[in-house]
């Protein structure tokens, strides 16, 4: 397929810009001595989860609630994963309850096609005027699952709860597993030649940095009844993956970055067809996407949103171009509609056509930790906020690097409050297993009643010590500062860091 593809690494902002985000490393599995003979490439079983409950919020409120996480194995003999998951409203009223984090299982075979799963994920989030509370949700879940060979059909029974709120629900629910692999070259190989004969990582092909607006109709309303902003910008990330020549796959993550809907999120899956139009020069495109959507007041309903759009996208080089795009969006469950006009950077990530030569691996960072700084309030007051953190660092040297996070708040009475960011950093090693770094970050921040106004920049520095050649501790002090709103206070953080290699063959 003539989608962009070039070696660059799977990552995910997350939400998002964990579009990401968006690959664990086979955690601390990376100093594993097996290699297989894909000249240097290790591989772990992976999975992807897809799943739907209806959790019950105070007052009988049902709220469909959908979950997608993606877990890698860390024991040599099987049964224990970890991974980054998103949960988030798709019924309802709470278009906008979103929640990112992490997730743990142990998972073993009965007899014959039949199996059992035990996880417990926890994370921040929150929003649409749950009462969440501080934000923290732990979900500690039973699952009986029913092979069919690559897949998994399973019955879940979950217990949804926020300490420090007033949601606490058990309930049964459905889920998809489907199992993969984790391709990644071990930190200690990060400079010898490694040859894959498939993709690494969680294996996307490319990634786009999407800067958007949508047009709302003339007369529309917000959920509080003020008038709906005619242009709302966003900030957002994709990335995708091809599937046969022409088509592809991906996850969508993205938010406003604006006063008056600050807040506002979306998490979407993506699949489009694309050709050339104009050989090596000119792509065009069309895709559909199909998601969770809501918080800043927007009339979303439950949170299901559709959209569709049409695409060119002008290649600057193999691993470069420009893409326009031109679409409409809807929320069927709520009176949200528009038009949408967006431009990226298309970015060429990890190719399974490696051209049969050995290439030096691309570092990648996974990182997860918390942070507090003095929080800003709508109300007047300023208090201390806490907030969950994923981070994926993707280095263009030996030193210099891209990074997306993710920051969700889970405790000082700011559920629903979130950050996607996106930035570059320097990271250069000290004596004896230390280094230090520093970057620089923005994107859009809202919800939880934190006077953002809807785009907000993060300078950091940090200090950090290398446990093992794969995982390290860090720890971070910098500034986040709104753009236009009070939002300003010092910050600090601490993060677990997982260090692992993609292909750099494309």
């Amino acid at each position: 397929m003539n989608i962009l593809r070039v070696p660059l690494a799977a990552s995910f902002l997350g939400t998002l810009l964990v579009f990401g985000t968006l690959a664990p490393a086979s955690a601390f599995a990376a100093d594993s001595d097996d290699a297989d003979s894909a000249g240097g490439i290790e591989n772990r079983p992976a999975h992807a989860r897809l799943s739907f409950e209806r959790v019950k919020f105070p007052g009988n409120e049902r709220v469909g609630l959908v979950g997608t996480s993606y877990l890698v194995d860390v024991s040599d003999s099987g049964g224990w994963s970890v991974g980054p998951a998103v949960y988030g409203a798709m019924t309802g009223q709470r278009g906008g309850f979103f929640t990112f984090g992490g997730e743990a299982a142990w998972h073993q075979r009965l007899l014959g096609p039949l199996g059992v799963e035990l996880g417990l994920y926890a994370g921040g989030g929150g929003g649409s005027g749950a009462p969440q509370g501080g934000g923290l949700m732990l979900r500690p879940h039973a699952d009986l699952l029913w092979e069919l060979g690559s897949y998994a059909l399973a019955l879940s029974v979950a217990k949804v709860k926020f300490p420090n709120g007033q949601i606490d629900s058990t309930q049964w629910g459905l889920a998809l597993d489907m199992a993969t692999d984790f391709n990644f070259v071990a930190a200690r190989r990060l400079d010898t030649p490694a040859l894959a004969g498939s993709r690494t990582g969680m294996g996307f092909d490319r990634l786009q940095i999407v800067g958007g607006i949508y047009r709302t109709r003339s007369g529309a309303l917000l959920n509080d009844g003020t008038a709906l902003p005619r242009d709302i910008q966003t900030l957002g990330v994709r990335a995708e993956q091809a599937w046969g020549r022409n088509a592809y796959w991906g996850l969508e993550a993205s938010g406003a970055a604006q006063s008056g809907v600050a807040g506002y999120a979306e998490y979407l899956a993506n699949f489009g067809l694309e050709g050339e139009a104009i050989r090596d020069h000119l792509n065009v495109g069309a895709r559909v996407a199909l998601g969770m959507a809501g918080g800043g007041s927007i009339p979303v309903g439950g949170g299901l949103i559709v959209k569709a759009a049409v695409y060119g996208v002008v290649r600057l080089s193999n691993d470069l171009g420009i893409s326009i795009e031109a679409g409409v969006a809807s929320a069927p469950q709520g009176e949200f509609r528009a038009a949408s006009l967006s431009a990226a950077m298309v970015w060429a990530l990890d190719s399974p056509e490696g051209g049969g030569l050995p290439a030096r691996p691309v570092r990648t960072d996974f990182s997860a930790g918390v942070e507090q700084f003095n929080a800003a309030r709508r109300d007047g007051s300023t208090r201390v906020l806490h907030a969950d953190v994923l981070k994926v660092d993707r280095f263009l040297s030996p030193n210099f690097y891209v990074s997306g996070q993710v920051h969700s708040a889970v405790s000082g009475g700011a559920g629903g409050y979130s950050e996607a960011l996106i930035g570059a950093g320097w990271m250069q090693p000290l004596a004896w297993r230390w280094h230090v770094g520093a970057e620089l970050l923005a994107g859009a921040a809202g919800g939880g009643g934190i006077d953002s106004h809807g785009s907000i920049f993060e300078p950091m520095a940090y200090a950090g010590f290398q446990l093992t050649p794969a995982v390290a501790l860090r720890v971070g002090a910098g500034r986040v500062k709104a753009l236009r709103g009070p939002l300003g206070a010092n910050v600090v953080n601490a993060l677990l860091t997982v260090t692992y290699g993609v292909s750099g063959g494309g």
